[in-house]
């Protein structure tokens, strides 16, 4: 049975304004070992598509006609899991470390290897396919790249860096975090602490 994790709820203030984070935002690919701890965990992926009005259902990025195509996956040296919105929670999809098999996918980047995080957001086009067409193939795109800058400045706020890839084989990430086959990669985010 797949293990699920709540996670800690996210924090809603920082010490760190939205200005300082877009300015001290810098694409970091040299990553001390270590972990993150499950609050930094639960940060960055609420950052990316976590609840924000419950009774509405809205999240953290905007999204073309609130529908939501995002999926977020993330992988540690630990194990690999698909992060659950609604319930705040991250299920496992695989008990082992999968950063070598998305490193392979995406070209040999040696910091995936390094990263103690590697979120992958992956999108389910026919989401917004239905109500917007060919035009919605777009703003799934556009909402990627929201819930990335998301993942960036909050890494920020953290004290932590990140870098964002998009350079890899969508069915070699698809085939490490066994995703249904409707879960198409888009996005690649190492997160870690900087070396040196």
């Amino acid at each position: 049975m797949a293990r699920v994790v709540k996670l800690p709820a996210p924090r809603l203030e920082a010490g760190t304004s939205v200005e300082e984070a877009i300015y001290r935002r810098r694409s970091v690919r040299e990553f001390r070992e270590g972990s993150l701890s499950l609050q930094e965990i639960s940060q960055l992926l609420w950052a990316a598509q976590g609840i924000t009005d419950r009774r509405r259902g809205l999240r953290s990025v905007p999204s073309a006609g609130a529908l939501y195509p995002l999926e977020v996956y993330g992988v540690t040296r630990d194990w690999s899991f698909h992060y659950d919105p609604g319930q705040h929670s991250i299920r496992e999809v695989a008990g082992r470390d999968a950063r070598r098999q998305l490193w392979t996918a995406a070209l040999r980047q040696d910091f995936l290897l390094e990263a103690p995080l590697v979120v992958v957001i992956a999108a389910v086009f026919e989401r917004t396919a239905r109500k917007y067409g060919d035009r919605g193939t777009r703003y799934v795109f556009t909402e990627a790249g929201h819930a990335a800058q998301n993942i960036h400045l909050q890494a920020v706020s953290l004290g932590l860096d990140s870098v964002p890839v998009g350079a890899f084989y969508d069915e070699k990430v698809r085939a490490a975090l066994a995703m249904p086959v409707d879960h198409h990669p888009v996005y690649l985010v190492a997160v870690g602490r900087k070396r040196g």
